[in-house]
């Protein structure tokens, strides 16, 4: 595993009743079972008899955890989470627009600025005051790849396999885990998007950290990549390690997080099992009347849906059916599909909205993708709202 601290991680009892330390790149240590966890002013530790393991985090207080954290910008407070913890073995993501404050939670965890109030702790290291130790215990994949575009992929690894003193084979078995072995004497700058992606998170693979901080994972990804890279994470995570995800929304993560927090305006407002989600998701169809018949529409071929005395009328690209349900019945059903209240008599697909006008400070309109170029009133509340959740 190359030089530097061994890294380890609590895992779950073994069949033989005793605990098992385990390092994120395989290897494992017996941990009797009267050990037990402590602290030393804000780090965890480990007593194994009557020794300490330094440097090891107790399973149940959180590979990264964030505890009162507080951090104001001018006379703004941009974040501002109570409690919040990622234990060994599983992947959580903080997913919010642009002014929401994750960018500046990301450069907090990685050391870059400090908190105002409260601590934030990773495998029980202080990120700003204790960076270098910091940095060899987790893997950080930046926004931006920050690739070397005229080193080859293997030698991108290399160049950091030197850096970290690994093991000569280390790059190697980092490239069959991205899926880029076959790529390895590619000049980093052919490389598509999505590849280029897969390569960055290979470095901050490259030292077996416990602590993953991955900034929009997927970006530029193909569907290919984005279902490598959460199986490398997964792989990670099943391994020992903790992963913290941050993107500007959850598209992806369903397959890979145990748990989804929305942050808007530095607190976090929602927890999501994108599990759970998914059984709740479960495809359905809209009933609604057309002449003598009863018709069930697909909610993806609902343009928009419209109120009128009292009834909520479904527009398709075809007709306008209607309903047995009020605009708020129908906006129940339709909640979790993707559909906004754009105004009081409207709810909207959002995937069939192709842009927003603006005509006056307080007068919008959205623009459908229909061949009639439909427009929808939208309010001015709801500009504000939609500005929020697009991050536009």
């Amino acid at each position: 595993m190359g030089a530097g601290p061994t890294r380890l991680t609590m895992r779950m009892l073994t069949a033989s009743g005793r605990g098992v330390l385990s390092g994120g790149c395989g290897g494992t240590l017996p941990l009797p079972l009267a050990a037990s966890c402590g602290s030393t002013g804000h780090r965890s530790y480990w007593t194994i008899g009557s020794q300490v393991a330094p440097g090891c985090v107790c399973y149940n207080c959180g590979m990264i955890a964030l505890t009162c954290l507080i951090k104001v910008v001018g006379n703004a407070t941009v974040i501002d989470i109570p409690s919040l913890q990622v234990r060994a073995g599983e992947v959580v993501a903080i997913v919010g627009p642009v002014d929401s404050g994750k960018d500046v939670l990301f450069q907090m965890l990685i050391g870059a600025i400090r908190p105002t109030t409260g601590s934030a702790r990773l495998v029980g290291l202080d990120p700003y005051q204790e960076r270098e130790a910091c940095s060899r215990q987790v893997g950080v994949l930046f926004a931006d790849d920050g690739l070397y575009r005229r080193m080859s992929v293997i030698g991108n690894l290399q160049f950091y396999g030197r850096l970290y003193r690994l093991p000569k084979e280390r790059p190697t078995e980092v490239l069959e885990q991205v899926g880029l072995a076959d790529q390895a004497h590619t000049i980093a700058e052919k490389l598509s998007p999505g590849l280029s992606r897969r390569l960055a998170l290979g470095r901050a693979l490259l030292a077996c950290p416990r602590v993953l901080l991955l900034a929009e994972p997927f970006a530029g990804c193909e569907q290919a990549s984005v279902t490598l890279i959460s199986q490398a994470v997964s792989r990670k995570a099943d391994a020992g390690a903790a992963a913290l995800l941050m993107a500007q929304d959850a598209a992806g993560m369903e397959g890979v997080c145990d748990l989804v927090h929305r942050l808007a305006h530095g607190r976090i407002v929602e927890s999501i099992d994108p599990r759970e989600e998914q059984q709740r998701q479960r495809p359905f169809m809209v009933p609604a009347r057309s002449s003598d018949r009863i018709v069930l529409v697909d909610p993806a071929e609902i343009l928009f849906v419209v109120a009128r005395d009292d009834r909520a009328y479904l527009q398709t690209a075809a007709e306008r059916l209607p309903t047995q349900f009020t605009l708020a019945e129908i906006e129940k059903r339709l909640s979790r599909s993707g559909f906004f209240r754009a105004h009081r008599a409207f709810l909207v697909n959002l995937q069939q909205v192709k842009e927003v006008i603006p005509y006056t400070r307080n007068s919008f309109n959205l623009r459908l993708k229909d061949a009639a170029g439909t427009q929808i009133p939208l309010s001015k509340a709801a500009e504000r709202e939609l500005r929020e959740l697009l991050g536009y």
